[in-house]
């Protein structure tokens, strides 16, 4: 089948392959068909490094598809079934699971860094996050898939895999942003607008979308900002919106120490910083001990949205049947396999939102 592999960390371009194979599910396993894949920002962080992976491994993790086989004991999917891929699937018996925070369960994402799902020849190769839906074809646990309902186009359904949860969830689930709010958002890429979306439909009254990129601006006034700025321009935008103050909810969603800060600088006293995007180990954020204590302001993690998939991949259907949820608005373009390496290169030069591979 094919499949893109990424050979070695750093790599500019992945080996398009035609000769990859999947392992047969084991017990508690499900094989998925791949219908259609984003093109996520986390996936160019896997090959440059910034995100750890074990290669040789086949890139991507937001993904729907078909079951198209299961092994022993796995109940609730069955061939056939439309589903979400989930990336970070919960064990349900680990602290985390038990604490009601199944996006933070590690259990199988720790155990595909040493479990190779794909063969290449003789040659073991792994999935990004466990996953790897830049493929035909995959296999993993039958956790890591969420039935969704067949009216769901396969493309809007693979961003409900990563973009969408991430971005909206980090606003109902981890920020909880009242109605009325004053609300920044650092980043206007793919995660950044569903960020925006989930503060419209969570009923904010002002929403800044901040990104040096000024032809971001019109787009992410599309989908709910009510003003932009750039980093240059955000003070006067601060001093406009909120007498100085400062917004009640600030988002970083660039994966960047300078964006956090930003982020921090921009929300209120008392007010909470919302940390979204992905960022390198070794990027360090430094805020000062007084400013922390006597600033009264909240830094919170908001790790895949504090989604969990099983219960909120529904309300995300939900909200695009009513009309509140524009996905399509997302997909900059519907590509080819063939066309992935060109797509990862449009990603890291900042020319689209999201792509989406469809595999039919």
């Amino acid at each position: 089948m094919r499949a893109a592999v990424l050979q070695q960390v750093g790599d500019k371009e992945l080996d398009l392959r035609d000769d990859v194979t999947t392992t047969d599910p084991g017990p508690g396993e499900v094989k998925v068909k791949i219908k259609a894949t984003g093109v996520c920002h986390s996936d160019l962080s896997t090959m440059t490094g910034v995100l750890p992976t074990t290669p040789p491994a086949v890139i991507g993790h937001e993904g729907a598809g078909e079951i198209v086989e299961v092994g022993a004991h796995v109940t609730g999917v069955q061939p056939g079934d439309h589903v979400v891929v989930n990336w970070t699937p919960d064990c349900g018996t680990c602290a985390e699971c038990l604490r009601g925070e199944p996006n933070l369960c590690m259990t199988f994402l720790f155990q595909s860094f040493g479990n190779p799902r794909f063969r290449i020849g003789d040659t073991p190769a792994y999935g990004m996050a466990g996953c790897g839906t830049w493929a035909d074809e995959m296999v993993v646990p039958a956790r890591g898939v969420v039935k969704v309902a067949e009216d769901v186009p396969y493309e809007y359904a693979a961003l409900l895999g990563c973009g969408i949860p991430t971005g909206i969830g980090a606003v109902i689930n981890t920020a909880k942003v009242r109605p009325g709010s004053k609300v920044a958002v650092v980043g206007a890429g793919g995660v950044g607008l569903a960020v925006i979306q989930g503060a419209k439909i969570a009923g904010a009254a002002t929403i800044l979308a901040i990104d040096p990129n000024e032809s971001k601006h019109p787009i992410a006034e599309q989908f709910g900002a009510t003003h932009t700025a750039t980093l240059d321009t955000l003070d006067e935008a601060k001093g406009a919106l909120t007498g100085g103050a400062g917004f009640d909810y600030a988002f970083e969603v660039v994966g960047k120490a300078a964006a956090i800060t930003t982020a921090w600088q921009s929300a209120r006293r008392g007010g909470d910083v919302i940390v979204v995007g992905a960022g390198a180990a070794d990027d360090k954020v430094e805020l000062s001990a007084f400013s922390l204590l006597f600033e009264g302001k909240s830094l919170k993690a908001s790790l895949y949205g504090g989604c969990d998939l099983k219960r909120d991949v529904p309300i995300f259907v939900d909200l695009w049947r009513a009309g509140k949820l524009d996905i399509e608005g997302l997909i900059t373009r519907r590509i080819q396999f063939e066309a992935l390496n060109d797509a990862v290169r449009a990603l890291a030069d900042g020319e689209v939102i999201r792509q989406v591979v469809l595999f039919d």
